[in-house]
């Protein structure tokens, strides 16, 4: 790798499992755009996000900072903050800036700063989820959707995109249009340091959404969008989900494969144009895979909505040439937080104040990983890792657990727990009673970081 500062293409996913690749050996699944990554870059097999859904999670990430530094536990609460941005940091420092795809921060509209304009990007296409439900269509995105749709026009996701602070319509295949904008931004500006984050709507729901040719080559039935006859959205969306999807496993490996298709596509250009060798790649995911979604988290409990490490471990893989070396697994804790401060330094920037992340270039060379801490809280639930200690807290009365109970199909949990990583993986034996001073301590350590972070102390136990 040469000495001019990296280029960075950041590719963030949605709900996707945490089995779900190949290369882990999952039954039934190609991902060979993943594959690659993982064999010329390093997997993080301990890697985390800080939340259990979209909108927190990828606040924190975006800012390299707790998000609950600024409130942000849930749905209602979550937005981007105030803290400089990835995008801010880089373009400070001379990056040409891109941002294509979803934008879930929280409910913004295109002038807010949760929207790419508002947060640091000189370019952008991208689609607000938060004004649809969270999701995007994978096929309408125009006025004459909109129309078509109806009522359920908001349920479905079919609003136009924006490009800038301009309305973008378009009607083709999502994944693929967002990779085409993102290679045209690469493309545009590949003679300086660039930072284009690649955000697919994949392969969150409604997973039926294909291309014609691509659902029959698959042998798919062809589903409506909507039951007009439906009172009201969730009864509908109750009943189109797992277990009354039929084919539904296939529908979500079918966008899973059809997104990693594009992400090859992205590193074809990338090698194409010469610029492979200086460019960081990293690929994750936003939560765990959701059930009700078919996402398949492999031995990990929970889901997407639960502190189970299936709602929070999460795919993670790295590739940068001349310092992340091919093929390597790494099960040191890592999280969603360090790719700011791991940017930062890449690019001979200093990392915002009170960033919560390391800089991740010394494990990635291969040095041992200093012990951390790593938090998670939704008010309703928390969690709390120190070394292969996890000790977990839910309120199954919360109004919000009883929800994902029904709507979700997953289960929360109930009580105070502690897990032993190292021996159980999947979360299955509390040994809380038999550690008595290891719950005391994680407890305190948690409730020092709610003080910390502006949450009320003590914490719920």
């Amino acid at each position: 790798m040469n000495q001019k500062r990296p280029n960075i293409v950041l590719i963030v996913s949605d709900d996707h499992g945490y089995a779900d690749r190949s290369a882990l050996g999952t039954p039934g699944v190609s991902t060979p755009a993943l594959d690659r990554l993982a064999a010329e870059g390093v997997t993080f097999s301990d890697a985390y996000v800080t939340a259990p859904i979209c909108s927190p999670s990828r606040a924190g990430l975006i800012a390299g900072q707790y998000q609950q530094r600024w409130g942000g536990l849930w749905f209602d609460s979550a937005e981007i903050g105030d803290v400089d941005t990835i995008a801010e940091q880089l373009g400070a420092a001379g990056y040409a800036t891109g941002y294509f795809g979803k934008v879930h921060y929280g409910t913004e509209t295109e002038k807010d700063r949760g929207a790419p304009p508002g947060h640091g990007f000189d370019e952008s296409f991208y689609g607000l989820a938060g004004q649809s439900m969270g999701r995007l269509h994978y096929r309408h995105h125009s006025a004459e959707a909109v129309e078509t749709y109806g009522d359920a026009a908001e349920a479905m996701g079919v609003q136009p995109f924006w490009s800038g602070t301009e309305p973008a319509e378009f009607d083709g295949f999502t994944t693929d249009e967002i990779a085409d904008r993102a290679m045209d931004f690469i493309e545009r500006h590949q003679d300086e340091p660039f930072f284009a984050m690649v955000a697919f709507n994949a392969v969150h729901n409604f997973c039926w959404q294909l291309p014609d040719e691509e659902r029959e080559a698959r042998g798919l039935p062809d589903f409506a969008d909507w039951n007009p006859g439906a009172s009201e959205y969730l009864d509908w969306y109750d009943g189109a989900i797992s277990p009354n999807l039929p084919d539904g496993r296939a529908f979500y490996v079918a966008q899973l494969e059809l997104m990693d298709r594009a992400i090859g596509r992205i590193l074809g250009q990338l090698d194409d144009a010469g610029l492979a060798d200086d460019t960081i790649v990293v690929y994750l995911t936003d939560n765990g895979g959701s059930h009700c979604n078919y996402g398949d988290n492999g031995t990990l409990r929970g889901s997407k909505y639960t502190l189970w490490e299936g709602g929070i471990r999460v795919p993670f893989l790295v590739r940068w040439p001349g310092v992340s070396a091919p093929g390597v697994t790494i099960d040191a804790p890592v999280s969603a937080l360090d790719l700011a401060p791991t940017f930062a330094a890449a690019a001979a920037v200093s990392p915002v104040p009170d960033t919560d992340g390391r800089d991740l270039r010394a494990v990635l060379e291969g040095a041992k990983a200093e012990e951390r801490v790593l938090h998670w809280d939704c008010g309703w639930q928390w969690a709390v890792r120190h070394g292969d200690w996890k000790l977990s807290w839910f309120d199954a009365a919360d109004p919000t657990a009883a929800y994902i109970r029904s709507v979700e199909h997953t289960e929360p949990g109930d009580g105070l727990m502690l897990c032993d990583l190292a021996k159980d993986r999947s979360e299955q034996h509390d040994v809380a009673a038999e550690h008595p001073g290891i719950v005391e301590s994680l407890l305190s350590q948690h409730q020092r970081w709610r003080a910390e972070v502006g949450l009320p102390t003590p914490g719920p136990a």
